[in-house]
């Protein structure tokens, strides 16, 4: 009898020690109140009031960074705010290294941020942003890296300018594609004005090129009856009648 009664008892100790570890997770165990091991998905064994484990989540995880106030090199301020992806590398370093790591990696990546855009111009900013989080991610990952916590990456969200500086990059906006309309039209009439020359000359070095282009214009305004021609003799006819001048 006091057999099956101590039998019993094994196996109620060894249910009530089964701890289940998720796929996703794994476990630290302390034995004593000293780190003994790391527990890994499936059925473990923790023994009552010598041992205890806290599980730790080895999943992806994404952690939104609030609007961090930040001045650029330029002097220029401005609101940013950003995304970051993580996952633990090591369960033994996120419990035993740092009290606790998700708020770790958000203060960190706050105060990195602010760091980071403080040492690139608006424009850069504006225009480089995927360069920008990529020396944020690097910079959180070496931090984060000793907390057993892997930075997969940062994307940068929102780029909030004040609202002065949204008229001014306006304006600047619209004087570029002024400046470039002016350009292009000069360009155009350039090109023109180079093709007009080359057409003077074929039409001068050819014996009745001129008459016949005019000849041309003539029949092109003609198709309008509303419109007035005044004739122009080409000074290639003038010349040949001074020629037979000449010869009587």
């Amino acid at each position: 009898m006091d057999f099956f009664i101590i039998i019993a008892m094994i196996v109620a100790i060894i249910l009530i020690s089964i701890r289940q570890i998720n796929q996703y997770e794994n476990g630290i165990i302390f034995t004593l109140g000293k780190f003994t091991g790391t527990m890994k998905p499936g059925w473990n064994i923790v023994l009552p009031i010598i041992q205890f484990y806290k599980k730790v989540d080895m999943r992806v995880k994404a952690v939104n960074v609030p609007d961090q106030e930040a001045i650029t090199k330029d002097n220029i301020s401005v609101k940013v705010n950003a995304v970051i992806y993580y996952k633990i590398s090591s369960a033994e370093k996120a419990i035993l290294e740092v009290e606790d790591f998700y708020y770790a990696v958000s203060q960190l990546a706050q105060t990195t941020m602010r760091n980071a855009v403080g040492q690139v111009e608006l424009d850069e900013l504006l225009s480089q942003r995927a360069t920008v989080s990529k020396n944020i991610k690097d910079i959180i990952g070496e931090s984060a890296d000793n907390w057993g916590v892997k930075v997969e990456n940062v994307e940068l969200k929102d780029i909030t300018l004040p609202e002065e500086m949204k008229r001014v990059i306006g304006k600047q906006a619209e004087a570029e594609r002024e400046k470039r309309a002016v350009i292009i039209k000069a360009e155009g009439e350039v090109a023109a004005a180079d093709n007009m020359a080359k057409a003077a000359n074929i039409l001068a070095s050819s014996n009745g090129a001129l008459h016949l282009r005019t000849l041309q214009s003539i029949n092109d305004v003609s198709s309008d009856q509303s419109n007035t021609i005044i004739f122009a003799i080409p000074l290639e006819i003038l010349r040949a009648f001074e020629k037979i001048g000449k010869n009587q």
